[in-house]
């Protein structure tokens, strides 16, 4: 059966406002003239308030691309791509999005440039999760064959200074053994932090908030003396999570204590929980996730050690051993969570993620 033209722009425009592709029309003039509630969802913006509105206030690109392949696609008549594009919304966050631009044309009619865009975030979120495990898994490895060929050595040269110290014929001479043996001892604990934590979690049910306090109350005993402020903006409704307790004490005390590094003693930390709801942790999607995230207000980490920052060794501070965050991590992996960073001057985020439940895929 033949459809009508008013069906055919009915069944047009259902479609279009269906899509989960966010969908823009601007004019000539880079002024909107319509956006369908995909876009309307991306942007966080109401499409009644915000028609009229110039594509360069409403699509806040700090690099100026869109405004480019805007022009671009216009003088040309051709379709324009741009992707890992950084927009920032109306409430200051920022989205990762993959944009194309397409001239419509019309016999009678100005054309209007088509826009649409896909946010990435979540699926470069979810590469960056499983880069981070692979990266740790293959650290952890590494360790363990090192660690390996160091303690031999070490046993055997610790034994040998003992043995020496027994046949010494002055008793003054006995300084310089006990420092062999102190300083393989030394070596070997040292290589048993790099591993991290070998045991299991022997898990219980637990109150998060409870954890979260107790690190509270120790993070404040250690900076005694100083103005470190500690806010909290807890979750109630978060249900118990089933883990080691001393194990989580020990990765959120890292990170807090991290945080504290950060600001000296002398600025604000903020504990936050959430709930979050079909969250994918490591390409696993899980139906309840716990979001514990340590907030600090402090100068921010140097983009050059953002993406190793959970490896040994590495530190941005001065008096680190750059062993907490790796151990922290090892933790919450052993819990099936993960934490991130994200960090700019003034304002970093560490997000622990703990699933609630069993995973779903």
């Amino acid at each position: 059966m033949p459809t009508s033209q008013s069906e055919t722009c009915r069944y047009s425009s259902e479609a279009l406002e269906n899509l989960s592709t966010a969908v823009l029309l601007f004019g000539t003039d880079a002024r909107l003239l319509f956006m369908n509630p995909a876009a309307e969802m991306m942007l966080q913006v109401s499409a009644r308030a915000i028609k009229g509105t110039p594509a360069a206030y409403l699509l806040r690109d700090p690099k100026g691309a869109i405004m480019r392949i805007m022009k671009q696609s216009l003088s040309s008549g051709d379709s324009v791509n741009q992707r890992a594009l950084s927009l920032k919304r109306a409430d200051e966050s920022v989205i990762t999005v993959d944009c194309t631009v397409k001239p419509m044309f019309s016999d009678d009619k100005e054309p209007v440039l088509l826009l649409e865009m896909d946010c990435i975030d979540r699926r470069l979120r979810i590469s960056r999760e499983q880069n981070l495990i692979q990266q740790q898994e293959a650290v952890q490895d590494l360790f363990r064959r090192l660690a390996h060929e160091i303690k031999n050595p070490l046993g055997g040269l610790r034994g040998a200074a003992q043995l020496l110290n027994a046949e010494l014929p002055a008793p003054d001479l006995a300084e310089y053994t006990d420092i062999i043996i102190a300083e393989a001892d030394r070596l070997k604990n040292l290589v048993d932090s790099m591993l991290g934590p070998r045991q299991l979690p022997r898990r219980e049910s637990l109150n998060v908030h409870q954890v979260l306090e107790r690190v509270r109350v120790l993070i404040l005993a250690e900076r005694k003396g100083g103005r470190l402020r500690i806010e909290r903006d807890y979750d109630p409704s978060i249900p118990e999570l089933t883990g080691d307790r001393d194990q989580l004490l020990q990765a959120l005390l890292n990170v807090a204590r991290n945080a504290s590094r950060a600001v000296d003693g002398d600025g604000v930390i903020e504990l936050r929980t959430r709930i979050l709801r079909q969250f994918t942790i490591g390409g696993e999607l899980h139906r309840l996730v716990t979001c514990i995230q340590i907030i600090d207000n402090g100068p921010g980490i140097d983009e050059s050690i953002r993406e190793k920052l959970f490896y040994p060794m590495v530190t941005a501070s001065e008096d680190g051993m750059g062993l907490g965050l790796t151990i922290a991590q090892s933790l919450i992996n052993q819990h099936g969570g993960l934490i991130e960073c994200d960090s700019v001057p003034g304002h970093t985020i560490f997000s622990i993620y703990l699933p609630l439940d069993d995973t779903t895929t």
